[in-house]
């Protein structure tokens, strides 16, 4: 597909929709859209333009222009992204929607907030629970994503055990489809199948079949009783088997996380703090809520001791605000800690069923020794989800790509061989687009390119995302 550039003449038609003050075009003001929260260069390219609507109207015609003068679109939330899906491969404009934040109603009889998408979602959590009411997406990145992001990958996150990933939450959404025209999808109804399920083929779509403009989201009660288990075991096997023991004790834990060795002890660099059994072989935090104080305790009991039974250090329990969060201080700062150690990295996003994480994290491990480097481990154990990251460590930028590119494709292959994919929260973007093809059938491919033709013949809504379409090859 070639695209056109975007000409002076285009800039001042954007301005007439826009306003000047909302069309960017100053290269040092931009550079910060050139890019997400991915690590490597190789993800990086600078916009032609940077817009920032205010409203579903002005982005239906920036679509529309868009659309007649074949110039391509990248939408943009909080850019705290790790799949290269906010980046602008083919130039173009990058359409942020940081200036559509507000929240437009939070019906307490019905349980829905219906809002923009450039809340964060750290504000949509705040403000439910000033109304005891609760959010239950909990991203790491709260405090920074954006709901619309979270919305456009299905983000998974913490509690994705008991309540799902983003998707579950999302009954309605506004859309400003590739031709510009604006189309209501769902709403407030909790059930709803008058005709194809619109709301959740366009969740998780990437921004690559229109741009979301208006969410609405269930809410429900907050629970009254939350506790925290951080349980340490000496090595990360008998950590990880401890998992499925737990997932079928009978109990519906709202989180179960893991950390190894190496992600422990960069957390405690990066905190500067001292954590308890810094030297453990693994951590298991395991999150529990509910409605009585005796139900929660019968949970974290449970749990604490099978964790016991099957080789835990210790069991530390926090049932207050301040130890809870000491808690989760260490697994939300992973991100930010591996930095420390490596300021270049590569943050994997794979999922395998469950019974599978300990195979899966073995065969981590032994391509890590294979190839002589460090691939530190956390995720989300008791929905399969595994962050392995390689470091780039002191490696020269050739050797880093050859590092690479190879262990990735030995661990996406082991992935694979174990029932597993390769994004289960973060996304394809443009990052993992190659591997998933790789691995996709032509049926499957076939399926995806007549969706995306069906609904964006000319491609421009983020192309090179997803789904490759023109003279790009397809496997």
């Amino acid at each position: 597909m070639q695209f056109n550039k975007v000409t002076e003449n285009i800039i001042k038609q954007l301005e007439a929709i826009l306003g000047k003050a909302n069309v960017v075009v100053d290269e040092e003001k931009m550079e910060m859209y050139s890019r997400d929260e991915t690590s490597d260069k190789l993800w990086e390219k600078m916009p032609e333009v940077v817009i920032k609507p205010e409203n579903a109207q002005q982005i239906a015609e920036v679509v529309k222009l868009a659309n007649r003068e074949l110039i391509p679109i990248t939408p943009r939330g909080g850019g705290s992204g790790l799949a290269a899906g906010a980046v602008p491969l083919h130039g173009g404009m990058v359409l942020s929607l940081e200036k559509m934040n507000k929240i437009l109603e939070i019906d307490k009889e019905n349980l829905f907030m219906v809002l923009e998408p450039g809340v964060t979602t750290g504000d949509v959590q705040k403000e439910a629970k000033e109304l005891n009411l609760f959010y239950a997406g909990d991203p790491c990145s709260a405090e920074s994503s954006f709901i619309g992001g979270n919305v456009a990958t299905n983000a998974g996150g913490n509690k994705a055990i008991k309540y799902g990933v983003t998707g579950r939450h999302v009954y309605g959404l506004e859309v400003v489809m590739p031709d510009g025209e604006i189309v209501v999808y769902g709403g407030k109804n909790v059930k709803d199948v008058t005709f194809y399920d619109m709301v959740h083929l366009m969740v998780g779509s990437e921004g690559t079949l229109g741009i979301i403009t208006k969410i609405w989201l269930k809410l429900m009660p907050l629970p009254q009783y939350v506790a925290d288990l951080l349980v340490p075991f000496p090595d990360m096997q008998s950590a990880i088997k401890v998992v499925p023991k737990i997932m079928t004790a009978g109990i519906i834990p709202t989180a179960v996380e893991f950390m190894d060795s190496l992600s422990i002890k960069a957390a405690e660099l990066y905190l500067n703090k001292k954590l308890p059994f810094s030297d453990a072989g693994a951590y298991i935090i395991c999150e529990v809520d509910g409605n009585t104080e005796l139900q929660i305790q019968e949970d974290y009991e449970t749990i604490g001791k099978l964790c016991k039974e099957n080789g835990a250090l210790e069991v530390f329990v926090a049932d207050n605000i301040s130890t809870q969060d000491r808690i989760w201080k260490s697994r939300k700062a992973y991100a930010e800690a591996l930095r420390m150690l490596s300021p270049v990295y590569c943050m994997e996003d794979i999922v395998v069923p469950i019974a599978n994480i300990p195979a899966a994290l073995d065969a981590i491990e032994k391509i890590a020794a294979k190839f002589d480097c460090k691939i530190p481990s956390a995720g989300h154990a008791g929905d399969g989800n595994i962050h392995a990251t390689i470091l780039r460590e002191d490696r020269d930028e050739h050797a880093w790509h050859d590092l690479k590119d190879v262990v990735l494709a030995e661990i996406y292959d082991a992935v694979y061989a174990l029932d597993g994919n390769l994004s289960g929260e973060h996304g394809i973007g443009a990052k993992r687009i190659s591997a998933m093809y790789k691995h996709m059938t032509e049926g499957q491919k076939k399926v995806l390119r007549t969706v995306k033709e069906a609904f964006d013949p000319n491609n421009i809504m983020n192309p090179g995302k997803v789904v490759l379409l023109g003279t790009i090859a397809e496997s």
